[in-house]
């Protein structure tokens, strides 16, 4: 399964080597977001961003393999230093609470066997870094993420621009994150 949507920031893409990238991952079962920057001196790089999507059509143990074939991919391309997932939240559907919590588990796994640094960020603590408010809708993330990264003229689907949040608010965080 290749990414349905890769966007990737100059020709030269990625630097080798663990050098400052941070990749975030908005996990899920049909949809995974991804998104990756790069901290300079000037700060925040946006490399990469795109969604991963197995197919629907596919059991619920083969997505996941799909997935966590896709992440392998996208690690040993991009060479994170850390990895930060999307923290479980609370769901009405316990049906969709369940498959989030898979899509999780492949996001950690695949992310620990790389040997990134794994961060656990809350989707509200990531909203609150960026916008100010932990309840912000998805657009106005999006539209802030836009903002830090120059993306002006990339047009990046919702589950990546959640990823890139989640390693924007990172790196705005510093260290303060829990790292488990």
């Amino acid at each position: 399964m290749a990414a349905s949507y890769p966007a990737r920031a100059g020709a030269a893409g990625a630097p080798e080597g663990p050098s400052g990238i941070i990749l975030g991952i908005d996990p899920g079962t049909l949809v995974v977001g991804y998104g990756a920057i790069r901290v300079d001196a000037s700060g925040p790089v946006f490399l990469t961003a795109g969604v991963l999507r197995p197919r629907r059509t596919a059991a619920v143990p083969e997505r996941l393999g799909e997935i966590g074939a896709g992440l392998d991919e996208l690690l040993v391309d991009l060479g994170p230093a850390v990895v930060v997932v999307e923290e479980a939240f609370v769901a009405k559907n316990v049906q969709s609470a369940l498959r989030l919590g898979e899509g999780r588990g492949v996001a950690l796994a695949c992310a620990t066997r790389y040997g990134a640094r794994v961060v656990q960020l809350p989707p509200a603590v990531a909203k609150k870094a960026l916008v100010g408010n932990g309840a912000a809708p998805k657009e106005q993330v999006a539209g802030m993420v836009a903002r830090l990264l120059g993306l002006g003229g990339i047009n990046v689907p919702l589950d990546a621009t959640d990823a890139l949040a989640l390693a924007l608010a990172h790196v705005l965080r510093g260290s303060a994150l829990r790292v488990r």
